[in-house]
């Protein structure tokens, strides 16, 4: 919680209404790219010079802090002024076709920190507890991406398998759907999309709900379908632009969140992960040390 009791923080204001924008209302959304745009040019405006800015009315200006999650305009500039005071987060870092490579880079590495930093101040240990608490009673984990998030879907299910819970990742949605109808009470379905929009994941994730599976949303938006069909919703932080669509900084914030989850099942069951990250590694180990070069040779 921000300091005016509001249910978003000024440290990850920016990132919130980039997560929210897609689902906002055409005046709304045009009232929230100002904030990406130039949020302390917005924190110095009084509703009525934003209002001629924006070209909309004082009242969808109202509207879109109330959708923001702010009680209205005032508190919505009191967050942005906040945010102003780390002015290194509001320096707009979108790359452009002219850029230099010395640039390019500086402008990378700060959208992969801030993606971090942004999902660190979002993932609360409460909601983190309960997916947690989800997976470790589970008979049996999937994952559900596409895309960039297929790779992480992907980890997700490697990170449990290798300490022994099944779990099993889908980027196809035949596959995807072949196994969430086959999900029942107790088992948990992972559903990852940096958009929370992509109907590969939406429909498997519904049917495994129907089948009574436990439902987690791993996105960038909280306003979105997939957020609002799961039970269970974990935010990241990444964004993608033109340049760097299925860009790191989306799956980054997306892998952190996998690792936090990781971490707190494998210290929930922390005896038999341990046997089986041994038993794995073990098993890993033998086959490359029979397999190598050097062995094969007369």
């Amino acid at each position: 919680m921000d300091d005016s009791g509001n249910g978003v923080r000024a440290d990850t204001l920016v990132a919130t209404v980039r997560g929210v924008l897609p689902s906002l209302t055409p005046a709304a959304q045009t009232v929230a790219r100002l904030i990406l745009e130039d949020p302390a040019t917005v924190a110095r405006s009084t509703i009525t010079e934003l209002s001629a800015a924006s070209g909309t009315s004082e009242a969808t200006i109202v509207r879109t802090a109330r959708l923001l999650g702010f009680a209205g305009y005032p508190q919505l500039r009191l967050a942005l002024a906040a945010a102003a005071a780390q002015p290194d987060r509001l320096v707009p870092g979108d790359l452009a076709p002219d850029d230099p490579l010395s640039e390019v880079i500086q402008k990378v590495a700060r959208a992969e920190s801030e993606a971090i930093n942004d999902t660190v101040a979002q993932l609360t240990s409460e909601r983190l507890g309960l997916v947690v608490d989800a997976i470790v009673g589970a008979r049996r984990i999937d994952a559900f991406g596409v895309g960039a998030s297929g790779l992480v879907a992907e980890d997700v299910a490697q990170k449990l398998l290798r300490i022994g819970l099944s779990s099993h990742a889908f980027q196809d949605a035949h596959l995807a759907l072949t196994s969430a109808v086959l999900l029942r009470k107790g088992d948990v379905a992972i559903g990852i999309s940096t958009s929370g929009e992509t109907p590969d994941v939406i429909e498997p994730l519904s049917r495994a709900k129907e089948a009574g599976a436990t439902t987690v949303a791993i996105t960038n938006n909280p306003r979105s379908s997939i957020a609002e069909l799961a039970e269970h919703v974990l935010i990241s932080a990444g964004r993608e632009t033109e340049f760097r669509p299925g860009a790191l900084a989306s799956r980054i914030s997306q892998l952190l969140v996998v690792d936090c989850v990781f971490v707190g099942v494998a210290q929930r069951t922390f005896d038999s992960s341990q046997e089986a990250l041994a038993s794995t590694r073990r098993a890993v180990k033998e086959f490359t040390r029979r397999t190598s070069p050097a062995r094969r040779q007369p």
